[in-house]
């Protein structure tokens, strides 16, 4: 699952990718596999690269901004934050798989080109491109599990009573707001980005929020960013991750879609 989430940024669609390879783990001659943990990795991610062309293909077409499935951890799990998951979304199918199996899942390049059915000196290459361009996207600033938390919870707290004041102490000057809500719940179309803009949109959804309510499930790590779910007043789950640098909220990431969110209940 981690595999294929990580080269999806969907829970069902990866979900549907370990399903096909259990059913392919099922029919196969074990005898004949001396390995299996590298013999299922392969498979899973063979399958990720091909159900890629069709996720790419829906995604052309998407409405609003499109973001990850939201996946809550109580802790933080490794660094393939929310914001490394976008840039990631930017490379070729086996330039991803090459950065994820090497740099995130550690495996050497022998193995890569084992599973990406490429050369090693090839896989390497594509390594290299993958970690020129998500770079700048890596975590530059750990934040402590407790202090996340609380400053998720704090942002919960003034952007739902309408503190202002509060809410805008807490964010960065280059702060952006990205909400995906696939066409199907409200969501802003486009990014917003800077601090009077972002406070603008908050300003316009504060009165909201006290007029309909919004109720904190719990706090959390979401994508391997501190954050919370809530329920709206329509009923539906809502996450909300924070990238936090030097202290302040650098962005802020919405998923409303209710697709996206059915994993959660």
């Amino acid at each position: 699952m981690r595999v294929a989430y990580r080269m999806l940024g969907s829970v069902a669609d990866a979900e549907d990718v370990v399903q096909e390879a259990f059913i392919r783990w099922m029919r196969a001659d074990r005898t004949e596999v001396r390995e299996p943990e590298a013999f299922l990795r392969r498979m899973v991610m063979r399958l990720c690269l091909d159900q890629l062309k069709s996720a790419r293909r829906r995604r052309e077409t998407y409405v609003g901004t499109w973001l990850p499935d939201p996946v809550v951890e109580d802790e933080e799990e490794d660094d393939v934050t929310l914001p490394l998951m976008l840039a990631l979304e930017r490379l070729s199918p086996l330039e991803r798989a090459a950065f994820l199996l090497h740099d995130v899942f550690g495996l050497g390049f022998e193995e890569v080109a084992a599973t990406i059915q490429r050369d090693p000196a090839a896989c390497r290459q594509l390594a290299g491109r993958a970690r020129g361009h998500v770079r700048a996207a890596r975590p530059r600033f750990q934040v402590e599990k407790q202090r996340g938390l609380a400053l998720a919870e704090a942002f919960f707290t003034a952007s739902r009573s309408g503190d202002l004041k509060a809410l805008g102490a807490m964010l960065a000057a280059d702060v952006s707001l990205h909400a995906d809500g696939g066409g199907k719940r409200p969501a802003a179309p486009e990014p917003i980005f800077g601090f009077a803009s972002v406070m603008k949109a908050q300003e316009h959804l504060a009165p909201l929020f006290r007029k309909h309510g919004s109720k904190l499930v719990r706090a959390g790590f979401i994508n391997g960013l501190p954050g919370f779910i809530t329920i709206e007043a329509d009923g539906e789950f809502s996450t909300t991750a924070l990238e936090i640098e030097d202290g302040k909220v650098a962005a802020i990431y919405v998923v409303r879609n209710p697709d996206k969110l059915r994993h959660l209940h």
